[in-house]
Protein backbone atom coordinates (compact mmCIF):
# COMPACT_ATOMS: atom_id res chain seq x y z
CA UNK A 1 0.00 0.00 0.00
CA UNK A 2 1.08 3.78 -0.74
CA UNK A 3 2.02 5.40 2.40
CA UNK A 4 4.17 8.43 3.63
CA UNK A 5 6.86 7.54 6.58
CA UNK A 6 9.69 8.07 8.08
CA UNK A 7 12.76 6.43 6.59
CA UNK A 8 15.48 8.12 8.60
CA UNK A 9 15.73 10.47 11.56
CA UNK A 10 17.42 13.95 10.59
CA UNK A 11 17.14 16.25 13.76
CA UNK A 12 18.32 19.26 12.10
CA UNK A 13 16.56 18.62 8.67
CA UNK A 14 13.66 16.76 9.36
CA UNK A 15 12.11 16.56 5.75
CA UNK A 16 15.67 14.41 4.67
CA UNK A 17 13.97 11.54 6.54
CA UNK A 18 10.16 11.78 5.01
CA UNK A 19 9.68 9.10 2.22
CA UNK A 20 6.85 8.02 -0.17
CA UNK A 21 6.12 5.31 -1.62
CA UNK A 22 5.15 1.20 -0.76
CA UNK A 23 4.72 -0.30 2.58
CA UNK A 24 3.24 -3.76 4.01
CA UNK A 25 -0.26 -3.22 4.84
CA UNK A 26 -1.26 -3.93 7.90
CA UNK A 27 -1.70 -7.90 9.47
CA UNK A 28 -4.66 -8.40 11.04
CA UNK A 29 -4.08 -9.19 14.60
CA UNK A 30 -7.47 -10.34 17.74
CA UNK A 31 -8.91 -7.47 19.25
CA UNK A 32 -8.04 -4.95 16.45
CA UNK A 33 -9.55 -3.08 13.68
CA UNK A 34 -8.20 -2.42 9.99
CA UNK A 35 -9.16 0.85 8.74
CA UNK A 36 -9.36 2.09 5.17
CA UNK A 37 -8.26 5.61 5.35
CA UNK A 38 -10.33 8.37 3.83
CA UNK A 39 -8.46 11.32 5.71
CA UNK A 40 -6.18 12.11 7.80
CA UNK A 41 -4.19 15.28 9.16
CA UNK A 42 -0.84 16.42 9.90
CA UNK A 43 0.19 17.27 13.33
CA UNK A 44 4.05 19.03 15.00
CA UNK A 45 4.18 15.63 15.92
CA UNK A 46 4.51 14.02 12.61
CA UNK A 47 7.71 16.29 12.31
CA UNK A 48 8.85 15.99 15.96
CA UNK A 49 9.02 11.99 14.45
CA UNK A 50 11.20 13.19 11.64
CA UNK A 51 13.61 14.41 14.26
CA UNK A 52 13.70 11.09 16.06
CA UNK A 53 11.29 12.72 19.51
CA UNK A 54 9.07 9.86 20.41
CA UNK A 55 11.24 7.29 17.83
CA UNK A 56 14.02 5.81 17.76
CA UNK A 57 16.11 4.31 14.48
CA UNK A 58 15.09 0.83 15.80
CA UNK A 59 11.55 1.79 14.84
CA UNK A 60 12.04 2.62 11.12
CA UNK A 61 10.91 3.05 8.55
CA UNK A 62 7.86 3.81 10.70
CA UNK A 63 4.44 5.30 8.88
CA UNK A 64 3.61 8.72 9.86
CA UNK A 65 0.09 10.20 10.91
CA UNK A 66 -1.94 10.32 14.09
CA UNK A 67 -5.05 11.19 13.25
CA UNK A 68 -7.44 9.73 10.85
CA UNK A 69 -11.37 8.94 9.72
CA UNK A 70 -12.24 5.96 7.52
CA UNK A 71 -14.19 3.40 6.81
CA UNK A 72 -14.20 0.05 8.86
CA UNK A 73 -14.22 -3.41 7.32
CA UNK A 74 -17.90 -3.46 8.73
CA UNK A 75 -18.26 -0.53 6.10
CA UNK A 76 -19.14 2.31 9.36
CA UNK A 77 -17.30 5.42 8.68
CA UNK A 78 -14.89 6.25 11.93
CA UNK A 79 -12.63 8.28 13.61
CA UNK A 80 -9.92 7.07 15.43
CA UNK A 81 -8.55 7.39 18.72
CA UNK A 82 -4.43 7.46 18.39
CA UNK A 83 -3.48 7.47 21.88
CA UNK A 84 -2.47 3.90 22.45
CA UNK A 85 -1.77 1.82 25.79
CA UNK A 86 -3.18 3.88 28.45
CA UNK A 87 -6.39 1.51 28.71
CA UNK A 88 -4.81 -1.65 28.13
CA UNK A 89 -7.84 -2.37 25.57
CA UNK A 90 -6.35 -4.50 23.10
CA UNK A 91 -2.69 -4.01 24.02
CA UNK A 92 -0.89 -5.54 27.21
CA UNK A 93 -2.21 -4.16 30.40
CA UNK A 94 1.29 -2.66 31.64
CA UNK A 95 1.97 -1.11 28.00
CA UNK A 96 2.77 2.55 28.99
CA UNK A 97 0.90 5.18 26.93
CA UNK A 98 2.13 6.24 23.51
CA UNK A 99 0.90 8.30 19.94
CA UNK A 100 0.55 6.60 16.67
CA UNK A 101 4.01 6.40 15.43
CA UNK A 102 5.58 6.15 18.37
CA UNK A 103 4.80 2.31 19.27
CA UNK A 104 2.56 1.34 16.03
CA UNK A 105 2.38 2.38 12.08
CA UNK A 106 0.36 5.53 11.62
CA UNK A 107 -2.01 6.61 9.33
CA UNK A 108 -0.87 8.60 6.12
CA UNK A 109 -1.27 5.44 4.26
CA UNK A 110 -3.96 3.56 2.46
CA UNK A 111 -4.73 1.52 5.58
CA UNK A 112 -3.90 1.81 9.34
CA UNK A 113 -4.87 -1.07 12.14
CA UNK A 114 -5.86 0.26 16.13
CA UNK A 115 -7.13 -1.47 18.43
CA UNK A 116 -10.96 -1.96 18.28
CA UNK A 117 -11.22 0.41 21.62
CA UNK A 118 -9.71 3.17 19.75
CA UNK A 119 -12.36 3.20 16.70
CA UNK A 120 -15.45 6.01 17.63
CA UNK A 121 -18.16 6.25 15.22
CA UNK A 122 -17.62 9.59 13.66
CA UNK A 123 -21.39 11.83 13.38
CA UNK A 124 -22.74 11.87 10.01
CA UNK A 125 -22.26 15.69 10.18
CA UNK A 126 -18.57 15.97 10.02
CA UNK A 127 -17.04 14.88 6.76
CA UNK A 128 -13.70 12.75 6.66
CA UNK A 129 -11.91 15.87 6.61
CA UNK A 130 -13.02 17.35 9.05
CA UNK A 131 -13.08 14.22 11.49
CA UNK A 132 -9.81 13.71 11.00
CA UNK A 133 -8.36 16.90 12.16
CA UNK A 134 -10.08 16.44 15.54
CA UNK A 135 -8.30 13.59 17.29
CA UNK A 136 -4.62 14.96 18.14
CA UNK A 137 -4.77 19.22 17.54
CA UNK A 138 -8.75 19.62 18.29
CA UNK A 139 -8.60 17.10 21.05
CA UNK A 140 -5.93 18.72 23.03
CA UNK A 141 -7.34 21.87 22.29
CA UNK A 142 -10.34 20.40 23.80
CA UNK A 143 -8.48 19.22 26.96
CA UNK A 144 -6.20 22.03 27.59
CA UNK A 145 -9.73 24.40 27.91
CA UNK A 146 -12.39 22.48 29.33
CA UNK A 147 -10.65 19.40 31.47
CA UNK A 148 -7.02 21.47 32.65
CA UNK A 149 -7.99 24.97 32.62
CA UNK A 150 -11.82 24.48 33.74
CA UNK A 151 -13.01 27.84 32.20
CA UNK A 152 -16.71 28.61 32.36
CA UNK A 153 -18.77 30.26 30.11
CA UNK A 154 -17.97 34.26 30.51
CA UNK A 155 -14.41 33.41 31.29
CA UNK A 156 -11.59 34.96 29.70
CA UNK A 157 -8.63 32.96 27.88
CA UNK A 158 -5.52 34.13 25.99
CA UNK A 159 -4.47 31.90 22.86
CA UNK A 160 -0.89 32.34 22.27
CA UNK A 161 0.15 31.71 18.55
CA UNK A 162 -2.90 31.92 16.19
CA UNK A 163 -2.36 29.62 13.08
CA UNK A 164 -1.09 26.31 14.52
CA UNK A 165 -3.34 23.63 14.71
CA UNK A 166 -4.16 23.78 18.13
CA UNK A 167 -3.90 27.31 18.90
CA UNK A 168 -6.98 28.09 16.00
CA UNK A 169 -8.92 24.66 17.53
CA UNK A 170 -8.53 26.64 20.85
CA UNK A 171 -9.66 29.86 19.77
CA UNK A 172 -12.93 28.10 17.70
CA UNK A 173 -14.02 26.01 20.92
CA UNK A 174 -13.42 28.60 23.37
CA UNK A 175 -15.79 31.10 21.45
CA UNK A 176 -18.29 28.53 20.58
CA UNK A 177 -18.51 27.33 24.20
CA UNK A 178 -19.09 31.74 25.43
CA UNK A 179 -15.35 32.03 26.60
CA UNK A 180 -13.87 35.53 25.88
CA UNK A 181 -11.22 34.65 23.57
CA UNK A 182 -8.28 36.84 22.95
CA UNK A 183 -5.15 35.77 20.77
CA UNK A 184 -1.61 36.75 19.22
CA UNK A 185 0.15 36.39 16.30
CA UNK A 186 3.31 38.13 14.91
CA UNK A 187 1.21 38.09 11.64
CA UNK A 188 -1.35 40.79 10.97
CA UNK A 189 -3.24 38.40 8.64
CA UNK A 190 -3.48 35.67 11.03
CA UNK A 191 -4.49 38.18 13.90
CA UNK A 192 -7.66 39.00 11.41
CA UNK A 193 -7.88 35.95 10.97
CA UNK A 194 -8.54 35.31 14.76
CA UNK A 195 -10.94 37.61 15.04
CA UNK A 196 -13.18 36.08 12.03
CA UNK A 197 -12.87 32.52 14.04
CA UNK A 198 -14.40 34.23 17.07
CA UNK A 199 -11.82 35.92 19.05
CA UNK A 200 -13.26 39.07 20.58
CA UNK A 201 -9.76 40.75 19.54
CA UNK A 202 -6.15 39.65 18.56
CA UNK A 203 -2.87 41.30 19.50
CA UNK A 204 0.73 41.09 18.18
CA UNK A 205 3.23 38.88 20.37
CA UNK A 206 4.09 40.37 23.36
CA UNK A 207 1.44 43.10 23.20
CA UNK A 208 -0.21 44.10 26.14
CA UNK A 209 -3.61 42.71 26.34
CA UNK A 210 -6.62 45.21 27.66
CA UNK A 211 -6.95 42.98 31.11
CA UNK A 212 -5.61 40.37 32.38
CA UNK A 213 -7.07 36.59 31.47
CA UNK A 214 -8.91 33.54 33.31
CA UNK A 215 -6.51 31.20 31.50
CA UNK A 216 -3.60 30.91 29.03
CA UNK A 217 -3.48 28.36 26.09
CA UNK A 218 0.06 27.85 25.54
CA UNK A 219 1.94 26.04 22.86
CA UNK A 220 4.63 28.41 21.73
CA UNK A 221 6.89 27.99 24.52
CA UNK A 222 10.10 29.86 24.80
CA UNK A 223 8.74 33.11 22.96
CA UNK A 224 5.71 33.47 24.57
CA UNK A 225 6.23 31.95 28.20
CA UNK A 226 6.93 35.42 30.03
CA UNK A 227 3.88 37.68 27.86
CA UNK A 228 1.87 34.50 28.89
CA UNK A 229 2.51 34.60 32.63
CA UNK A 230 2.20 38.15 32.73
CA UNK A 231 -1.03 38.04 31.22
CA UNK A 232 -2.79 36.24 33.69
CA UNK A 233 -5.10 37.02 36.42
CA UNK A 234 -4.14 36.28 40.18
CA UNK A 235 -5.10 32.56 40.83
CA UNK A 236 -5.15 31.98 37.06
CA UNK A 237 -4.09 29.08 34.98
CA UNK A 238 -1.03 28.47 32.45
CA UNK A 239 -2.11 25.18 30.51
CA UNK A 240 0.97 24.28 28.07
CA UNK A 241 0.92 21.35 25.60
CA UNK A 242 3.46 22.45 23.34
CA UNK A 243 7.08 24.63 23.08
CA UNK A 244 7.39 24.61 19.07
CA UNK A 245 9.60 27.76 19.79
CA UNK A 246 11.78 26.14 22.46
CA UNK A 247 11.85 24.61 25.77
CA UNK A 248 13.50 27.08 27.96
CA UNK A 249 12.20 30.92 27.83
CA UNK A 250 14.48 33.37 28.63
CA UNK A 251 12.73 34.91 31.84
CA UNK A 252 10.49 32.19 33.85
CA UNK A 253 8.78 34.27 36.12
CA UNK A 254 9.27 32.37 39.37
CA UNK A 255 8.28 35.63 41.26
CA UNK A 256 5.07 36.12 39.41
CA UNK A 257 4.20 32.45 39.73
CA UNK A 258 4.20 32.17 43.10
CA UNK A 259 3.39 35.44 44.46
CA UNK A 260 0.34 35.92 42.48
CA UNK A 261 -0.33 31.83 42.92
CA UNK A 262 -0.89 30.90 39.31
CA UNK A 263 -1.08 27.73 38.17
CA UNK A 264 1.14 25.66 35.27
CA UNK A 265 -1.01 22.96 34.13
CA UNK A 266 0.67 20.29 31.46
CA UNK A 267 -1.69 19.19 28.76
CA UNK A 268 -1.13 16.30 26.71
CA UNK A 269 -3.71 14.98 24.28
CA UNK A 270 -7.38 13.98 25.64
CA UNK A 271 -8.88 10.78 26.43
CA UNK A 272 -11.72 8.63 24.39
CA UNK A 273 -14.49 10.03 25.92
CA UNK A 274 -13.00 13.73 25.39
CA UNK A 275 -12.99 12.70 22.59
CA UNK A 276 -16.65 11.51 21.86
CA UNK A 277 -17.52 15.01 23.62
CA UNK A 278 -15.71 17.15 21.15
CA UNK A 279 -17.01 14.49 17.77
CA UNK A 280 -20.55 15.47 19.71
CA UNK A 281 -19.78 19.05 20.67
CA UNK A 282 -18.92 19.69 16.44
CA UNK A 283 -21.85 17.76 15.20
CA UNK A 284 -24.88 19.59 17.42
CA UNK A 285 -23.06 23.06 17.46
CA UNK A 286 -21.95 22.93 13.38
CA UNK A 287 -18.49 23.79 14.45
CA UNK A 288 -15.75 22.94 11.94
CA UNK A 289 -12.55 22.68 11.99
CA UNK A 290 -10.63 25.16 9.90
CA UNK A 291 -8.82 23.57 7.13
CA UNK A 292 -5.88 25.28 5.69
CA UNK A 293 -5.59 23.29 2.31
CA UNK A 294 -6.13 19.51 1.57
CA UNK A 295 -3.62 17.51 -0.55
CA UNK A 296 -3.60 13.69 -1.55
CA UNK A 297 -1.34 11.34 -0.12
CA UNK A 298 0.96 11.46 -2.91
CA UNK A 299 1.56 15.09 -2.05
CA UNK A 300 2.13 14.81 1.51
CA UNK A 301 5.84 16.55 1.51
CA UNK A 302 4.20 19.73 -0.02
CA UNK A 303 2.05 19.57 3.23
CA UNK A 304 5.04 18.77 5.59
CA UNK A 305 7.00 21.84 4.24
CA UNK A 306 3.97 24.09 4.54
CA UNK A 307 3.67 22.73 8.57
CA UNK A 308 7.66 23.37 8.55
CA UNK A 309 7.79 27.06 7.62
CA UNK A 310 4.61 27.80 9.64
CA UNK A 311 2.38 29.20 6.56
CA UNK A 312 -0.50 28.15 7.75
CA UNK A 313 -3.73 28.62 9.53
CA UNK A 314 -5.50 25.57 10.40
CA UNK A 315 -4.86 21.83 9.84
CA UNK A 316 -2.99 20.36 6.21
CA UNK A 317 -5.55 17.18 5.23
CA UNK A 318 -4.07 14.65 3.52
CA UNK A 319 -6.75 12.45 1.68
CA UNK A 320 -6.78 8.54 0.27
Amino acid sequence: MFAAYAARIDRDQPLNGLELGERPAPEARPGWTTVNVRAASLNHHDLWSLRGVGITEASLPMILGCDAAGIDADGNEVVLHSVIGQSGHGVGPDEPRSILTERYQGTFAEQVTVPTWNVLPKPKELSFEDAACLPTAWLTAYRMLFTNAGVRPGDSVLVQGAGGGVATAAIVLGAAAGLRVFATSRDEAKRKRAEELGAEAAFATGERLPQRVDAVIETVGAATWSHSIKSLRPGGSLVISGATSGFTPERGELNRIFFLELKIVGSTMGTKDELASLLSFCAAKGIRPVIDSTLPLDRAREGFEKMAQGDLFGKVVLTV
